[in-house]
């Protein structure tokens, strides 16, 4: 009986994935929330059907393991804060199982901090971004 739960068990498809670590392997930031990472480029995204717009976006190296993710820039006129070689902190943005979210194809990830400075005070105007 034991035995054949244990069988019929790799038929779940979450019990697969949680015992071989499937989602760890596949996953940029390995696991963790959030992640440092070194911007690459600037880039703009088209937004899906019914929506027309552009959407700020940046290419994020990351530095813990060298993979390269695309991140959102949230806020109006975020991404002027947003320079090349930037040191930035990444999380995911908070869609269905780690996907992308809402009109932004194959955008997973937002950034929140640009040079250990809240990105979201910096677009209030609060803080000013740091001088290197």
């Amino acid at each position: 009986m034991k035995a054949d739960r244990q069988k019929f068990r790799w038929l779940d498809r979450g019990y697969t994935k949680r015992v071989l670590k499937l989602r760890e392997k596949s996953d940029p930031l390995e696991g963790s929330a959030q992640a440092h990472g070194i911007v690459l480029e600037k880039v703009g995204v088209e937004a899906k059907q019914p929506n027309s717009a552009i959407r700020k976006c940046v290419k994020v190296q990351l530095i813990k393991n060298g993979r390269q993710i695309t991140a959102f820039a949230v806020g109006d006129g975020a991404i002027n804060f947003i320079d090349e070689h930037d040191e930035v902190m990444v999380e995911g943005i908070g869609g269905r199982m780690g996907r992308s979210y809402g009109d932004i194809p194959g955008v997973r990830y937002k950034v929140i901090k640009v040079n250990n400075v809240s990105l979201d005070e910096m677009v209030r105007g609060r803080v000013q971004k740091p001088t290197r």
